[in-house]
Order: structure tokens, then sequence, then C-alpha cells
């Protein structure tokens, strides 16, 4: 298994997890990389970082992020690994354990919910400003809000209505438009 076979597992993993939003390998200001991280309703993010040896996972422990975990990224933080990789008591503080066994993502050990920071928050905000601004220098010369509002130009070309299939963005289901009713 290579890394980057286990990073696409990680990634499908997170939205059968049902995150709404998956990043894979995109770089913050912090210097942290999540392997894969995405994001559940109420701006809950969940971060998996992928090790397939275990220099891998040694070298990663000493990260700056890593020794301040309030500089990481994540609400829920896991490792996903090879099946009898690593042991529980090995997991920072907090941190939940993914295996892959017989090509199968089984949670081993949970991961606490609240592990992000204020800190960690503004470094996923840049994560995802510095993502958008990577797909706002390739559609350009559109603008992102332009880019969004495609389904307009495709009712304007379409004489008013929508192509068969497209519903208009007001019925468009998006999690992350609806109010967050957590107390």
């Amino acid at each position: 298994m290579t890394h980057a076979q286990l990073v696409e597992k990680a990634v499908h993993w997170l939205r059968r997890y049902r995150c709404g939003v998956v990043l894979s390998e995109q770089a913050c200001v912090s210097g942290e990389m999540p392997d894969a991280i995405g994001w559940k309703r109420a701006c809950h993010s969940v971060l998996v970082e992928c090790k397939v040896t275990r220099a891998d996972f040694l070298a990663d422990r000493a990260k700056l992020f890593r020794l301040k975990p309030e500089q990481g990224v994540g609400c829920e933080r896991f490792y996903l690994v090879p099946a009898g990789f690593l042991r529980r008591e090995e997991l920072p503080a907090g941190w939940g354990l993914l295996e892959l066994r017989h090509n199968k993502i089984e949670t081993v050990h949970p991961s606490a919910k609240n592990l992000r920071s204020a800190t960690g928050f503004r470094y996923e905000m840049n994560l995802l400003l510095a993502s958008l601004r990577r797909v706002e220098v390739r559609v350009e010369p559109q603008s992102i809000t332009d880019f969004l509002k495609w389904k307009n130009r495709m009712a304007e070309y379409n004489r008013g209505s929508l192509p068969e299939g497209l519903a208009p963005a007001e019925e468009e289901l998006n999690v992350f438009l609806e109010p967050d009713l957590t107390p």
C-alpha cells in the first residue's frame, strides 16, 4: 500500500463519515499539510493523517504542530495505518486510530471531538481560503463568484429554465447553509 493509495482511502472514509467538503494534501500557513481533512456541519473538522512506515509516524510526532497540538487542525484527529502498525498507547492525547484491514477501514480507537483550538480554526480557514484561491486562479478570467453561479448562466442559455436534472440554488441541499442548532 502506497501513501497515495492510503490518502485516497482516507478521502473516501471522510465522505462516508459524512464530511461534505473534503480536501487532501493542501497546505496552510502553519506548515501543516493534512493528508486528508473534511468538514461536517457546524464547521466540525476531521483530520486523517496517513502513515505507511513507522519512520514516517515517528517523524510526524516531531513536527511543531504535533508538539504544540493547539496549533494543529481538526476537531477530530486520526491516524490511518495498515493493521497492526500502531498501538493505542503510541497515539497523541485525544487522537483516534483507523486501520486498513482487508481493504476496509476500521475504527480501532475513536478520536476526541474537541481537539481544535481557536488557532487551529484560523489555520483551517487559511487552508480553505488558499484552496479556494487555487480554484479561482484556475477559472480565470471568470471570477469565482460567477463560476459558482454557473446555474444562472445555464438558465439564461436555456431560455429561463434550468436544464433537466439541475435544481435552483435555493433548492440545492447544502448543510453548510443550514443554521447550527447545537446549544
